[in-house]
């Protein structure tokens, strides 16, 4: 049986949490592998909508194990106030499985990060406020503090301690805030101890004996490819590796236990914060993507930034990750158009190129080179099969797939968890 991955394809908001939740009760465990509660999925059960930001969609499925690998950064907060508000809902959480290396987000990372941001002014990256990236950069910097130093006080106080020392002279004397004691990050963290204890295990000793004995473990990435700290549009991008080799580090597995990588596609683009977007929308076209498709975070309730499909984006997210499959999202929400542009190639300084720039400059001066395919006007949402869908939607689906690098072996047609057309299964 199989061990897969899923991530977007683009900017992150593709809708993973709808492919995830669909695959979830025919996986025995789903792996959120990096991120941190800056990646929110939205999944639909019925006429019940949850909006999930740092448990696995997985969470919904209750034959499905859901695992926080140690790739994640945790604000146990979140967690915690996440899990209560699902067991209020009648879901069963008690099989969360927790990294006890995952690294822990603490009340001075979210307010170094918002400080930081604010002090950028025109030059800011589009945090979300949520203390990822410092997170991370303690992690490089081995100041780190993770899970498992919940359970030792002594070394807890230590580590927040080495933590604050520079930290402290940060927020005093170039940001002009007050130190930040560490007995009360330490009381604080602790307060967390207790309650937390029961998920927390060697998840990397459990996935990998899970995928020996032959069960399937799902990866699911957060945010999306071109948001990878590596290969993204760097600085515009997360602090994390949301690209396919991510989940082999974040989640302690070997790339070649691996079997599929499945890349989500949003059937438009979205990204939210800053940085450059080449077929971004200023006009009534954008603002219809954004209102049809309801496109606000599900973590930040930022508008997102609305455009036309970017071929060269999912070429480049096929080759970076692998691909074998892509998971098309969001087709009902071109419908009524006429004509469906779709950005082919790029122009900059003259010159047509139709992969993703390797210079940051270059890519801020990419103009989109369209296509324009025709559009349909049919309700699609009651589409069962490719064939139902209409003659026309069935060309803009062949299109993308040939533009894009690898097949398309699924479609959602609508927000609802039975709203999506199967064309391959993913656990073949």
């Amino acid at each position: 049986m199989p061990a897969l991955v899923l991530l977007g394809a683009q900017w992150g908001d593709e809708g993973k949490g709808k492919a995830t939740d669909l695959l979830g009760g025919s996986v025995d465990y789903v792996v959120r592998f990096q991120g941190g509660n800056n990646a929110g999925h939205t999944v639909v059960v019925g006429d019940q909508k949850y909006a999930l930001h740092l448990l696995p969609s997985g969470i919904l499925s209750p034959t499905c194990t859901p695992v926080i690998g140690n790739g994640v950064v945790v604000d146990p907060a979140v967690l915690l106030s996440e899990l209560s508000g699902l067991n209020e809902r009648g879901v069963d959480t008690s099989k969360l499985l927790l990294s006890g290396n995952a690294h822990l987000i603490t009340p001075y990372h979210t307010e170094v990060d918002k400080v930081t941001e604010r002090f950028l002014g025109k030059r800011k990256i589009g945090t979300t406020g949520r203390g990822i990236g410092p997170t991370y950069a303690d992690k490089i910097n081995r100041v780190g503090i993770r899970v498992q130093d919940l359970f030792d006080e002594s070394i807890l106080l230590q580590k927040v301690e080495a933590a604050l020392d520079v930290k402290n002279q940060l927020l005093a004397k170039l940001y002009n805030r007050r130190a930040i004691k560490p007995e009360q990050v330490v009381e604080e963290l602790l307060g967390y101890a207790d309650r937390l204890s029961g998920y927390v295990c060697d998840t990397t000793l459990v996935l990998n004996d899970a995928i020996d004995e032959g069960r399937v473990v799902l990866f699911e990435g957060g945010q999306g490819t071109l948001l990878d700290v590596d290969h993204g549009t760097y600085p515009f991008v997360t602090s994390s590796n949301p690209t396919a080799g991510g989940a082999c580090t974040g989640a302690g597995v070997g790339p070649t236990k691996i079997n599929r990588v499945i890349g989500i596609l949003k059937a438009y683009t979205t990204r939210v914060g800053a940085g450059p977007f080449p077929t971004e929308l200023f006009d009534a076209d954008g603002e219809a993507l954004r209102t049809i498709g309801g496109e606000k975070g599900v973590t930040t309730g930022r508008d997102r930034r609305c455009g036309w499909f970017d071929a060269v984006i999912a070429r480049y997210a096929t080759r970076v990750n692998g691909l074998t499959d892509f998971f098309l999202t969001k087709l009902d929400v071109l419908t009524g158009w006429e004509q469906i542009p779709v950005c082919v190639a790029y122009e900059i300084d003259g010159r047509r190129v139709t992969e993703l720039p390797y210079s940051q400059t270059d890519f801020h001066h990419a103009k989109p080179v369209y296509e324009y395919l025709p559009g349909w006007s049919e309700d699609i949402t009651g589409a069962k099969t490719f064939a139902e869908l209409p003659k026309n939607a069935q060309r803009y689906v062949k299109a993308l797939e040939e533009m894009s690098g690898a097949p398309i072996s699924a479609i959602g047609v609508g927000p609802g968890r039975d709203e999506t057309i199967q064309i391959n299964s993913f656990l073949d």
